[in-house]
């Protein structure tokens, strides 16, 4: 069992990391108290759960002093366990408590910097049983979440992008939640074909007839070719869900059939996705 434990000082970005786990494919806690930790650990080893990330810090009060108690009870349980440590200087964390507006845990009299220190001295043995230290001061988002991947995340989650493929009709809206939208109401429309009105794009007939024109093909190479150059640059970016969108007059044909067609090209591909025709029934 992959058993991670993220710590470290408020404001260093323990959030930012979860949430990146999280879409990697980890079990997620935040604020658990350090009382329960091992029991918690018991509940994981008796489930089919393989990789656990969890936020425990001076948010637990008067609990974090249960902290290095239940690290040896873990050790009890003949647990592997890492510990992350999240870090950044005074002035950085002073200056990002003042953009958030939040009130720093120990600050009970308005007074910042004296949590900040108070924090820090609290947290120094912990810091020196760390696994890891990152600090994330001078790291971008996705500078923090590249290092993340670097030091926990095999080869195959890293890739581990899933995209949602949607056909829609214009005249039903476009999906609130697309990351990419396409138009294709330029392509041949079977609406106008007797035999193909009350048909879809899932069957093979309509297909054939919105692929056999020359501009469908030389549309489709030169979409399907953006898209597949689009995917690396989001996972690069950290994305761990892009929606695409595919819309028609109505959403019964021409986008269906496109979605389909792409859905092939992501197959080979070996990509993950899902499929949705919102207004095919319309």
């Amino acid at each position: 069992m992959d058993f991670l434990l993220i710590t470290g000082m408020s404001g260093a970005g323990k959030s930012l990391a979860l949430n990146h786990f999280e879409d990697r494919g980890y079990f997620c806690v935040d604020n658990l108290p350090p009382a329960l930790i091992s029991k918690f650990a018991e509940i994981c080893l008796q489930s089919n759960l393989d990789k656990i990330a969890l936020v425990s810090d001076i948010r637990g009060r008067e609990f974090f002093n249960d902290l290095f108690a239940e690290l040896g009870k873990l050790k009890e349980l003949e647990l592997d366990y890492n510990i992350l440590f999240l870090e950044a200087s005074d002035d950085i964390l002073i200056r990002r408590y003042k953009e958030s507006r939040r009130r720093h845990p120990l600050d009970e009299e308005g007074r910042v910097l004296d949590a900040i220190q108070q924090e820090r001295k609290i947290l120094e043995e912990l810091r020196g049983r760390a696994s890891k230290v990152i600090d994330t001061g001078e790291l971008k988002i996705a500078e923090l979440q590249e290092e993340l991947d670097n030091l926990y995340i095999t080869q195959d989650n890293k890739s581990c992008l899933q995209l949602s493929l949607i056909s829609f009709g214009f005249k039903y809206g476009i999906p609130r939640d697309a990351d990419l939208v396409f138009d294709v109401r330029f392509l041949a429309n079977p609406y106008y074909v007797e035999s193909l009105k009350e048909k879809t794009g899932k069957d093979k007939v309509v297909q054939d007839y919105i692929l056999k024109w020359p501009v469908t093909e030389k549309f489709y190479d030169k979409f399907f070719d953006l898209i597949k150059f689009l995917i690396p640059q989001y996972k690069n970016e950290g994305k761990s869900h892009l929606s695409i969108a595919v819309g028609c007059t109505g959403g019964k044909h021409r986008s269906v059939t496109t979605v389909l067609k792409l859905s092939e090209v992501l197959a080979d591909e070996s990509l993950n996705y899902n499929i949705e025709h919102r207004d095919i029934d319309k």
